[in-house]
C-alpha cells in the first residue's frame, strides 16, 4: 500500500480559490439564496405561462363555438326568404281551406319539416304580439298608427311580417307598425 502514502487530501475550496472555510459558506449560501431566488422568479413565469396558456385555450375553444353555431348564418339566412313565402303562400285559414285536401296536408307537412330544420339549426322566430313595446333591436317599423291613447304610443299595433333569430342573434327583425299618439 504505497500508493496511500503519495495521497495528499487537500481541504476544498470554491473557484475563488477560498481558503477560509467560513468564507467559502458564506459564499456557497450567497450562492444557494441567488439560485432560489432564480428558481422562484423561474416558477412563477412558468405558472404565469401555463395560465396564459389555459386562458388562451379556453378563448379558442369558445370562439369555435361561436363559429361553429354562426358558420351557416349565412345559408340560412337565404333560407329565410323561403320560408316566409311558404308562410305567405299558406295565407289564412280561409284560403287554406280552398285548397284539396291532400294537396293542403302535403304542403303544410313540407312546411313542418323546413320550419322543424330551422329550428334545429337554431333559427327562432320573433313573433311580436300587438300591444308589446317597439324594441328597435327585434323590430322594424315600417309605418305608424295613429292611437287615442298615450299608453299605447310606441307599441306594436300591426304584425306586418315576423322575424327570425339565429341562436339569439337577430337575422331579420319582425316587421311592425307601431302606434302613434298624438294629442289632439
Amino acid at each position: 500500500m504505497d500508493n496511500e502514502k503519495d495521497i495528499i487530501i487537500e481541504s476544498e475550496t470554491d473557484t475563488d480559490n477560498v481558503k477560509d472555510p467560513a468564507e467559502a459558506i458564506k459564499k456557497l449560501k450567497g450562492e444557494l439564496s441567488a439560485c432560489r431566488k432564480e428558481r422562484e422568479e423561474y416558477l412563477a413565469g412558468w405558472q404565469r405561462a401555463k395560465a396564459d396558456f389555459i386562458n388562451a385555450r379556453k378563448d379558442e375553444e369558445k370562439a369555435r363555438g361561436a363559429f361553429i353555431k354562426f358558420a351557416n348564418e349565412a345559408f340560412v339566412a337565404e333560407l329565410l326568404p323561403v320560408l316566409q313565402n311558404f308562410e305567405r303562400a299558406m295565407g289564412t285559414a280561409e284560403t287554406r281551406e280552398k285548397i284539396d285536401a291532400n294537396w293542403r296536408v302535403g304542403i303544410e307537412h313540407i312546411y313542418g319539416q323546413f320550419r322543424g330544420a330551422l329550428l334545429k339549426a337554431g333559427v327562432s322566430p320573433i313573433e311580436p304580439k300587438v300591444g308589446d313595446a317597439f324594441d328597435g333591436n327585434k323590430h322594424a317599423s315600417i309605418g305608424v298608427v295613429p292611437v287615442a291613447e298615450q299608453s299605447q304610443n310606441h307599441t306594436v299595433r300591426e304584425v306586418v311580417e315576423k322575424g327570425f333569430a339565429l341562436h339569439g342573434k337577430i337575422l331579420e327583425p319582425a316587421k311592425v307598425k307601431i302606434g302613434e299618439y298624438k294629442p289632439q
